[in-house]
């Protein structure tokens, strides 16, 4: 099982920090912004974390002859999401400490982005000076790396686990895509 949990993991974990670090040089040039970006990095976490379901098939099919439980389905699709979650959030961790010092933080980005964007919707001074203090307080945490890192393991842990649980559940039937 180690070796189909790390060739799936270490390949989920690859794809989806290659699409980290694209995605944020698109969002330098324009292409991906704050409103867009949300829907593109969790489409890119569908994508990777798709080996999820490789892997558990690739298990079944090779090591159990055909046939697996749910339960080890589940083991073996959320060791892969733990792989590639670890991986997703060490890249984020490069990424975000190799920034310049002289430029704006991604949370400072973040907390500007999302004030402007209550103030065009129209909301009063009263909700954005309260949402204001919440993101202000958000940005100190974030300025901690394990928190940063507890956050950035949060992003992507419930989205495998969603795939291990779809996975295990129809890969448990033995009819379903035979070796």
């Amino acid at each position: 099982m180690r070796k189909v949990v790390l060739i799936f993991g270490l390949l989920a974990g690859t794809i989806v920090s290659i699409f980290l670090f694209v995605s944020t040089a698109l969002m330098k040039e324009g292409t991906i912004n704050f409103d867009n970006g949300e829907i593109v990095g969790y489409a890119t976490m569908i994508i990777a974390l798709s080996m999820i379901f490789f892997g558990i098939k690739s298990y079944r099919d090779n090591y159990q002859n055909g046939a697996i439980t749910f339960g080890k389905g589940f083991q073996v699709g959320i060791l892969i999401t733990l792989v590639a979650s670890l991986m997703y959030a060490l890249s984020w961790e490069t990424y975000y400490q190799t920034q310049p010092d002289d430029q704006p933080s991604f949370m400072d980005k973040y907390v500007e982005h999302s004030i402007n964007k209550m103030r065009d919707d129209g909301a009063s001074e009263t909700e954005i000076k309260l949402a204001t203090q919440e993101m202000e307080n958000m940005a100190e945490l974030y300025k901690n790396p394990l928190i940063r890192f507890g956050f950035t393991l949060v992003e992507i842990l419930p989205v495998g686990l969603l795939i291990t649980l779809i996975s295990a559940g129809l890969l448990r039937k033995r009819a379903f895509l035979p070796a």
